[in-house]
């Protein structure tokens, strides 16, 4: 009570300065703010940005913490110290020592993540005078889940960065920004550093080889064995269950599954751009597993190993479903009106298994294919609101004629 009542006595003294923001930001982090409006009409409603982002962060935290374990797990299965997983409550998997190896790694990765980008948002809030927004809490959780657990950590401080100052601010911050800032961040990473960004590799610490202890050595991906025409050698519930290499949230089919269900539950997520994101990617795939079947395509292509893959397994792999559920459900870079969701949805979809298939450098689309329909989803709602106008013009026409 002291700490409340010292922290309102306090507030009066920085009210009218520039540190105005930041005090108020870290006093509203604490409390909720003492104001009441007065007069007028106001809309009553219990939801503002900082619970919408909370609720985010809470369907996010069960894919941080799985992949804190398959990161140990994937460590300790190269190097042969456990054996595969039987089932989604194996002991071999959810063990402490697992766990502790991926601590180690992808803490950091958080810490830097929100250290760097929250300290950016409150530099500009300092300059232009406005409060602390909210909207860095999700990206800062969700930079880490969608990076190599190698990356260094200096090139995520870059990275961060250069998307929140290039990505959000220069647009005006939060809610004024085109393009997802997440994406933004790993975008920038892709092409600045494309070597550690190729998403076909998995870090494994320490791992002891025969000329002696190395820090790291790589395990394939997946989507990388997959895009050199190897074989398939996962089951499938390996796939949804998450025990397979890749980035560090994105692993989990069927968490990502129960986070999606959260979201639409609370009515933060749009079901429809999940929906028909699905939707597009077995579209493609299936287009793709056609070809194949006609024999357009032979085992000699460097297209095989991704055109011959079921076409629904291409949900289960690579980050396409953490993509669709988390980043292209943003309300700000989406489409706003419900046919525009449709649409939207279904073009990421369908462009994010396109991409994967030709472009074997680089086995994962679905990043690309969400900043690009960022760019076109204005255009898209355009084009439905016109589209409703011209429909109600001709109803109202034939009514007065």
């Amino acid at each position: 009570m002291g700490l409340k009542q010292n922290l309102h006595n306090l507030k009066k003294k920085y009210e009218g300065t520039k540190m105005a923001p930041l005090f108020n930001g870290f006093h509203t982090f604490l409390y909720m703010p003492n104001e009441t409006t007065h007069g007028g009409t106001h809309i009553k409603s219990a939801d503002d940005l900082k619970r919408t982002m909370n609720t985010v962060i809470m369907a996010l935290v069960p894919c941080l913490i799985f992949g804190m374990f398959n990161a140990g797990y994937q460590h300790n299965l190269q190097i042969e110290a456990v054996s595969n997983a039987t089932g989604f409550f194996s002991g071999e998997f959810w063990n402490m020592s697992n766990f502790l190896i991926g601590l180690v790694k992808i803490l950091p990765l958080v810490i830097v993540s929100y250290a760097v980008g929250l300290a950016i948002e409150f530099v500009f809030c300092i300059i232009k005078g406005h409060e602390i927004e909210e909207g860095y809490l999700v990206t800062g959780m969700l930079v880490p889940l969608i990076v190599p657990v190698d990356l260094p950590l200096w090139m995520l401080a870059v990275a961060v960065a250069f998307g929140v100052v290039i990505g959000k601010e220069v647009f005006g911050g939060t809610g004024m920004n085109i393009l997802n800032p997440a994406l933004t961040i790993r975008a920038f990473l892709f092409f600045a550093y494309p070597t550690w960004m190729s998403g076909d590799k998995v870090w494994v610490q320490g791992a002891v080889e025969a000329a002696g202890t190395a820090d790291a050595i790589s395990g394939e991906t997946i989507l990388g064995s997959l895009a050199q025409s190897q074989p398939l050698n996962h089951s499938v519930s390996d796939m949804f269950f998450g025990f397979i290499p890749g980035s560090v949230g994105e692993t989990s089919t069927l968490l990502i599954l129960l986070g999606a269900l959260f979201l639409i539950f609370t009515k933060i997520g749009s079901w429809r751009i999940m929906l028909s994101a699905v939707i597009g990617a077995l579209v493609m795939g299936f287009i793709f597993n056609q070809v194949v079947d006609m024999g357009w395509i032979g085992e000699t292509s460097k297209f095989y190993g991704l055109m011959s893959l079921d076409f629904w397994k291409h949900l289960l792999i690579g980050g396409f479903a953490f993509g669709a559920v988390y980043m292209a459900t943003d309300p700000v870079t989406a489409s706003q009106t419900n046919k525009g969701k449709w649409i939207y949805g279904f073009l990421i979809g369908f462009i994010s298994i396109m991409i994967r298939v030709f472009n074997p450098a680089y086995p994962e689309g679905v990043m690309l294919a969400i900043l690009l329909m960022n760019v076109f989803a204005p255009t898209i709602d355009h084009y439905v609101v016109q589209g409703n106008v011209k429909k109600r013009l001709k109803r109202l026409k034939a009514k007065t004629a």
